[in-house]
């Protein structure tokens, strides 16, 4: 296999990857021979029925988890030749990530949440950055609330100024309307792929609602683990 080849414009070049878990005597396949290339830029939808593997997809393409066999080249970097901490510092350089459930730490304010990041790659100017992107996704009058003191809609978009703080690579977006009411949900969503087109990323995005992944230029679609 000579992975050079496959790095010209492409993201995230994934090979034979399968992950499967033991439980006593039973192993559950979860994914099964999965070959995919995302090029540069690119907007991917991954769909499928609850089960068929789109989170632990997105888990092992981020550098999350790790597969049972097969390998990932992300931005020409084989994350699955690397430790943990090897990962990790692929994700804080390159990698945001947007969750259902917000993902906000509770104790800290809309603007910290949003500098936490930057801080933890010693970007000298974390405060004005969150600042902007707090304006930018229209919570300029909001910097000092903490997640509590905020709507469903508001915390979703901490979530994504700070998802795009530190200029990722690639954005994965995990269901990000999950927990919002259809007219919240579009806001978002439109706001996503503003923000996704201003800062040239690579989005992914997991949906199970379909005209949501029409937005996207490629649809993925996952069943019991694999690519249909």
């Amino acid at each position: 296999m000579h992975l050079q080849s496959d790095l010209l414009n492409n993201i995230i070049v994934a090979k034979g990857l399968a992950k499967a878990v033991t439980a006593g005597d039973k192993t559950l396949h979860i994914l099964s021979a999965i070959n995919l290339i995302i090029k540069s830029g690119e907007t991917i939808a991954i769909v499928g029925e609850s089960g068929s593997g789109k989170s632990t997809l997105i888990s092992l393409l981020a550098g999350l988890d790790t597969p049972s066999t097969g390998t990932i080249l992300f931005n020409g970097q084989e994350l699955t030749a690397m430790d943990e901490d090897g990962r990790a510092t692929v994700r804080s350089q390159s990698v945001g990530f947007v969750f259902q459930s917000f993902q906000l730490l509770q104790g800290l304010t809309a603007l910290e949440n949003v500098m936490l990041p930057l801080e933890l790659n010693g970007n000298p100017q974390a405060k004005a950055l969150a600042t902007h992107l707090l304006e930018r996704v229209g919570l300029a009058q909001r910097l000092t609330h903490t997640p509590k003191q905020l709507s469903g809609g508001e915390q979703q978009r901490v979530a994504l100024a700070r998802a795009f703080a530190s200029r990722p690579a690639v954005l994965f977006a995990d269901e990000p309307t999950g927990n919002l009411d259809s007219k919240t949900g579009a806001t978002i969503i439109d706001l996503l792929f503003e923000l996704n087109q201003e800062n040239h990323t690579t989005l992914i995005l997991v949906t199970h609602d379909l005209a949501l992944a029409a937005r996207c230029q490629r649809t993925i679609r996952l069943s019991a683990g694999e690519l249909v």
